[in-house]
């Protein structure tokens, strides 16, 4: 299998909620190639879509099963301390729930997170160790 993952799907409950928080709270714009029930964001490489999560529920063949802590984390890198800190009062106007407000963490860096509407973790951080390209996109 090629290391490359292209496109991320969340569960929404809410098709029309979701769509006007990732719009109007992170600024995101979404594809043309969205549809009334599939929201599509081009990320860089990779792909957000939003897909109602009943329906995606019925196409794994699971039952949507709801947990305070699922064990991922949906992580967008910053560029400054100061960047981390809007983005969190930009997600927090439009519905975002603050799980842990920025601060300086164990591995060097500086981030908080916040819950989507969805309940989906973002975390948002930045890290003094990595470096960003012209696209945004982390060099490793």
């Amino acid at each position: 299998m090629r290391q490359k993952l292209n496109l991320i799907t969340l569960g929404v409950d809410d098709i029309k909620r979701s769509l006007d928080f990732y719009e109007k709270g992170l600024g995101w714009k979404k594809s043309n190639k969205s549809m009334d029930e599939l929201a599509l964001f081009p990320l860089g490489g990779m792909t957000l879509a939003l897909h109602p999560r009943q329906e995606l529920a019925k196409d794994t063949t699971l039952s949507y099963q709801p947990t305070e802590f699922s064990g991922l984390t949906i992580s967008y890198n910053a560029k400054s301390e100061k960047e981390v800190d809007e983005v969190l009062m930009q997600v927090q106007k439009h519905g975002a729930i603050i799980v842990k407000p920025a601060q300086k963490v164990y591995w060097g860096g500086y981030s908080g997170y916040f819950k989507d509407p969805d309940g989906y973790l973002f975390e948002v951080a930045y890290n003094p160790f990595w470096d960003l390209d012209e696209d945004d996109n982390l060099i490793l």
